[in-house]
């Protein structure tokens, strides 16, 4: 057992496993990972199944049989995705029950074609619900401005929601606001909350990624190079204290409410000159969430030094560095504008490649 994982999670940090496959189900790798490394869930997004599904024969069968009883593409790829969710959903229950419903999840995110379709981004959402039928199910919606109402709605009818592609404060603080008005809505129905949860996944590693293109554009070995991430993150959390410290937020809590996480998403390094691990242990505070895929997982628990709290005492410095980026030049608007088209654009790809593959399969 990894000291270092181990550290983190007392830290406060849950570890998820930012991948899902049927070889990791029927192999027993994510069972081991579950035993051995504290890893306490699961994401998924339409490029880690794209991988897993056209790089496995495990799936051919299926998707044969499937294609006999006359499904369309889309719907095959919905009974693979939905099935190898509820088979995690199932060995993550124990978890699920010991931790009170905080963990023990597994997302799936709904069609990204839809990321701009409120009405059926609601739909969907509601129908991958109803499909996989797990507690510990997380519905995915990316954080467009169409998204945010569906996460409002889906909330409202009792949905926990995992909302996705966030790169900024503004938007992940009308994330929040979506969220809580979902809550709001249903305790004015007079209906429970307690079983209502949500994280909203904040992307790292492919803000450094953009900003640090910029800033070699003005100046090599720029000073501020590889800063704006974990500062944006940290600002974030700063916004996230600050509703769990607001009074509308205390009402919502008295009444059974749980609150929404935020999750550290894209947390593997883009740039091989940087520490693998700055991702996980420069974002370590209360009630976070860090999902990575098992690579830096496997550097977190070769090399991590878990120091504790790294957040919250760097809220300062992190104001200071987003003041020296637009300082700079670095309209800090267009590139979190780029990066969600960008990243609605890359989940629309990868499934699209998907559906290519699978209807590729032959006997």
């Amino acid at each position: 057992m990894s000291d270092s994982l181990a550290a983190l999670s007392s830290a406060g940090v849950s570890i998820w496993l930012d991948d899902l496959s049927r070889e990791r189900l029927q192999s027993g790798s994510l069972e081991q990972l579950i035993e051995s490394s504290h890893v306490v869930g699961v994401t998924t997004n339409p490029s880690i199944f794209s991988a897993a599904i056209s790089g496995s024969d495990l799936y051919k069968e299926d998707i044969l049989a499937l294609r006999e009883d006359g499904l369309s593409l889309t719907d095959i790829v919905t009974e693979l995705t939905t099935s190898d969710v509820r088979s995690a959903c199932d060995l993550f229950l124990p978890i699920f029950l010991e931790s009170n419903q905080v963990d023990g999840r597994v997302s799936i995110e709904v069609d990204p074609r839809l990321a701009y379709d409120t009405s059926e981004s609601i739909s969907q959402g509601k129908y991958l619900h109803s499909l996989v039928n797990r507690p510990n199910l997380l519905i995915k919606v990316p954080a467009t401005l169409d998204g945010l109402p569906a996460i409002e709605e889906l909330t409202a009818q009792g949905i926990s929601v995992n909302v996705t592609l966030i790169f900024s404060v503004d938007r992940y603080i009308a994330v929040m606001d979506s969220y809580l008005r979902g809550i709001e809505r249903r305790l004015a129905n007079g209906l429970s909350v307690s079983d209502v949860h949500s994280v909203a996944s904040f992307f790292i590693s492919r803000i450094d990624a953009d900003i640090d293109k910029r800033l070699d554009a003005i100046s090599k070995d720029h000073p501020l190079r590889g800063k704006a991430a974990i500062a944006n993150a940290v600002l974030a959390y700063e916004a996230y204290l600050s509703v769990v410290q607001s009074q509308r937020w205390q009402k919502l809590a008295e009444r059974g409410a749980n609150m929404q996480r935020p999750l550290w998403a894209s947390t593997g390094v883009k740039d091989k000159s940087y520490d693998s691990t700055r991702y996980v242990i420069e974002l370590v505070a209360a009630n976070c969430v860090n999902t990575m895929p098992e690579g830096t997982l496997n550097e977190v628990r070769s090399h991590g030094v878990v120091r504790g709290d790294t957040i919250t005492c760097e809220i300062d410095q992190a104001h200071k560095i987003f003041s020296l980026l637009a300082d700079s030049g670095i309209n800090f608007t267009s590139v979190v504008n780029f990066l969600e088209d960008d990243g609605v654009a890359k989940f629309e790809k990868a499934w699209e490649e998907l559906l290519t593959n699978v209807g590729a399969v032959q006997e």
